[in-house]
């Protein structure tokens, strides 16, 4: 049976997570900062850590944002094939929920309609969307604000088969090594592996959201996450680029075919906050 939903509530949905994530640290990263604080040996980096708490702590006492950058909306909407939309374009409500959530919530907007005239559109739209139909009678919405700074420090690699798991290891650790600092560690490592050009660097960005208590049910890339967390936590970065132990949060890997002739790898670094929140409607 066929389920009406009001683009309006999607508007709605989306302009109080817009708030939402800026404000308030999700669960699995609230519970990756306590273990992190347990685990990091350096003083300096045990310090950074707890300041870091202390502003997380502040920021959704007072309601100011979490970090000065409150980044560009990266939407994931999830569409149950039986849901029919009505009251508008789904496009353009998504958009207006970005526009209000900006706006009403006093956050700061980063983007420019034109990456080379750079005219802020003062609203922080357009946001960057991606629909996916699946089964059901529900929309799924996930909001990622993403933040340049770690932006900017990921890349894609365009291996050769023959460069295998062992390439794949030495691409995520090269991006992070390269990253250093400026991804305001301890950050979170989204990979993707396989498909295209354009499909792993979507399926890096898409890691991110996951859950960090929540491994791939696939045995090798499971084990590929817990083996690169180690060796990310080994290169000594630490807290803010000052030393220790803890260099990333977790690191979440999706893979998919690819061609025969192809090993497309792609790492999308996050800072510290990783700001992510899901909604059902």
């Amino acid at each position: 049976m066929m389920r009406t939903i009001e683009v309006s509530q999607v508007t709605q949905a989306i302009r109080d997570m817009c708030i939402e994530a800026n404000h308030f640290l999700s669960e699995d990263m609230r519970e990756a900062f306590e273990k992190a604080v347990k685990q990091e040996e350096s003083p300096v980096g045990k310090k950074v850590l707890e300041q870091l708490e202390e502003n997380l702590s502040i920021a959704a006492q007072d309601m100011i944002p979490i970090c000065q950058d409150t980044g560009m909306a990266v939407i994931f909407m999830k569409i149950g094939r039986d849901v029919h939309f009505t009251g508008g374009s789904l496009e353009e409500a998504i958009q207006e929920g970005v526009r209000r959530g900006y706006t009403e919530g006093y956050l700061r907007k980063s983007v420019v309609g034109d990456p080379l005239i750079r005219e802020n559109t003062n609203d922080n739209t357009p946001a960057v969307i991606h629909y996916e139909i699946v089964e059901g009678d529900q929309a799924e919405i996930t909001l990622a604000p993403k933040g340049f700074g770690s932006e900017n420090m990921s890349r894609i690699f365009m291996l050769k088969p023959a460069d295998g798991i062992e390439g794949v290891k030495e691409a995520v650790l090269t991006a992070v090594r390269d990253a250093g600092p400026n991804a305001c560690p301890p950050m979170v490592v989204g990979v993707g592996i396989g498909g295209t050009f354009e499909k792993c660097a979507l399926m890096a960005k898409k890691a991110l959201t996951r859950n960090l208590n929540v491994r791939s049910e696939i045995p090798y890339v499971k084990e590929l996450e817990e083996e690169l967390l180690e060796k990310i936590n080994s290169l000594g970065i630490g807290p803010g680029g000052l030393g220790g132990r803890v260099t990333a949060l977790g690191v979440n890997i999706e893979t998919y075919a690819t061609h025969i002739a192809g090993l497309p790898v792609a790492v999308n670094i996050c800072c510290h906050v990783n700001r992510h929140v899901t909604r059902k409607i």
